[in-house]
């Protein structure tokens, strides 16, 4: 029910003020207006002569348009608005948007009940809202008639709304209108409507309301809005509906449904097409290379374009053998025509991938073929990990096992390289089968094993330190040498494996040296057998001297 002023002053507790309070106007009446006459023009304001040998000014922007070019000059007359409140005031602008109001209120006549008044807030005072349409007519929302809710953490200046006249006011010069009115009419209307467009099945131009990431709000015929989600725009899938259309553009949609409890119309827009996913589905098969373009690049991939409103993904592992693109970008560009392999196809759930590297040489196969086991080659440490490092040889990762980089055991690669790090490598396997490449650095240099043998011979006496024993065997550490050797349970002899303890002294003969694995072994046993030959050998020099010596004699 329509408010009566005394009403609305009951509404909101301002005691004392009118209706024109209330909206924050000056009660008017035919001598506010006036024809005046300019008399100066000055850099920021405007001198006008309005008669009654009184002179106002304005500013300068006042008679400026938009590009900042003056609309009058000096002797031309203009339509001023004086204030009688207070001092002289004068306003060029504020006596266009009254005479708009006027206009506005003669045209409506007394037909005005329920007319659609489509603006943006642009104001609010203690009373409502002021809402200004696109020709510049303002308007009263008060705040009851707003539908909008009470939050001191929520501004509505700015946002675009629909509302109904309920009220004329030539007295004040004022317009009342009611978003709540248009909600709850055009509730009825919306439903209405939107059957009517779905029993017809025909598409219809729409004039886009607004929109959003997910979707576009299309008004068909000022009476029905509807909702074109971003997958209904597209064969291609869901896109980004703010980098295609823009509010005011004319666009052709088709109705699809009607949810009566959401009071919601569905529309597509590419509904009024043929699916191309029909005609590709028996054209295009797995390992068929085609022609597309790049149409948009992710941080994951890049979307590429059939140019019949189809869209395949291209993954950022499918465009190149290089592991080490970061960003498509760095890669691609959106526009680029490439050549690509389909390597999956579902047309029944609109999905197609591509890739760019199967049409390329594999860097694993260029590889292999000019480098062998043996191949001494340089390259560029890419990641370092508990169990090794690998290394970028130039298309190719190797793995650099922490086993086969150092001849210390105790080294690990994570502690002695760091990525980008260039290292000298030796392959020393190539798995075509599982496209692995094995290196090793510690063959590059001479091992511990290597330097040892330079110094001893087999059969030597080695000392040194327990440091492990084995089931198998005991460890010992060589003394002044970096590095370790085994004796074997059966090389023991008479030392009872028992009766010793790590950080004992103990003595072999060396019997063997692998320079290939960098291991030597001692032997107790032939270490004692060593000395008893010694032994025997001295005693039986010595007892043949002595027996020559005897016969000497008696002879």
């Amino acid at each position: 029910m329509l408010q009566t002023p005394e009403q609305i002053d009951k509404m909101y507790p301002n005691e004392g003020e009118d209706f024109a309070t209330l909206l924050n106007l000056e009660q008017v009446d035919d001598s506010n207006l006036r024809e005046g006459k300019i008399v100066k023009i000055s850099d920021d304001s405007v001198m006008i002569d309005i008669q009654e040998k009184k002179e106002g000014r304005i500013n300068i922007n006042e008679i400026k348009d938009n590009a900042g070019n003056l609309l009058y000059k000096v002797d031309d007359s203009i339509l001023v608005y004086v204030s009688k409140k207070g001092a002289l005031r004068i306003s060029h602008k504020k006596a266009l948007r009254l005479q708009k109001i006027r206009d506005t209120i003669k045209s409506l006549g007394e037909d005005f009940k329920d007319r659609v008044v489509e603006g943006k807030i642009i104001k609010k005072n203690r009373g409502g809202f002021i809402v200004e349409s696109a020709d510049g007519v303002e308007y009263f929302m008060p705040k009851r008639d707003s539908a909008l809710r009470e939050d001191i953490n929520k501004t509505y200046i700015g946002k675009n709304i629909k509302a109904c006249v309920v009220d004329v006011r030539p007295n004040d010069n004022s317009i009342l209108i009611s978003r709540k009115r248009f909600l709850d009419t055009n509730l009825i209307t919306q439903k209405e409507n939107a059957k009517k467009l779905l029993e017809t099945g025909l598409a219809y131009e729409g004039i886009v309301k607004g929109v959003t990431k997910f979707g576009v709000f299309v008004e068909i015929g000022g009476s029905v809005e509807g909702l074109v989600h971003a997958t209904e725009i597209s064969y291609k899938g869901h896109v980004n509906p703010l980098k295609m259309y823009e509010v005011g553009d004319t666009v052709q949609v088709k109705p699809l449904e009607y949810q009566e409890k959401n009071n919601r119309l569905s529309l597509s827009i590419r509904a009024l097409f043929d699916d191309p996913w029909k005609e590709i589905k028996n054209e295009i098969k797995v390992g068929y290379v085609i022609r597309v373009v790049v149409s948009n690049l992710e941080s994951y991939g890049a979307f590429v374009d059939l140019g019949n409103e189809v869209e395949g993904f291209l993954h950022i592992s499918e465009m190149s053998w290089d592991k080490n693109i970061k960003q498509p970008s760095d890669y691609l560009k959106v526009g680029d025509e490439i050549n690509v392999e389909v390597i999956e196809i579902d047309a029944d759930n609109r999905k197609l991938r591509v890739s760019l590297k199967k049409l390329q040489d594999k860097p694993f196969d260029k590889f292999a073929k000019i480098h062998k086991v043996g191949d001494i080659v340089k390259g560029k440490v890419t990641t370092t990990t508990n169990f090794g490092a690998f290394v970028n040889l130039g298309g190719v990762d190797g793995l650099l096992h922490n086993e086969d980089a150092f001849w210390d055991k105790s080294k690990k690669c994570i502690n002695e390289f760091k990525v980008g790090d260039e290292i000298e490598v030796r392959i020393e396997k190539i798995d075509k089968s599982n496209e692995k490449i094995s290196l090793s650095s510690k063959h590059l240099v001479e091992s511990p094993s290597e330097k040892f043998g330079k110094k001893h011979q087999i059969d030597d006496e080695i000392s040194g330190k327990i440091v492990d024993i084995k089931d198998f065997g005991i460890f010992v550490k060589v003394d002044d040498e970096d590095i370790d050797a085994l004796i074997r349970n059966e090389d023991l002899g008479d030392t009872k494996k028992d009766s010793i303890k790590i950080g004992d002294a103990i003595s072999g003969a060396l019997v063997h040296i692998d320079k290939k694995t960098n291991r030597i072994r001692l032997s107790i046993r032939r270490l004692q057998k060593k000395k008893e030959r010694q032994e025997l050998n001295e005693y039986n020099s010595d007892e043949k001297i002595t027996l020559g010596d005897v016969l000497k004699d008696r002879l």
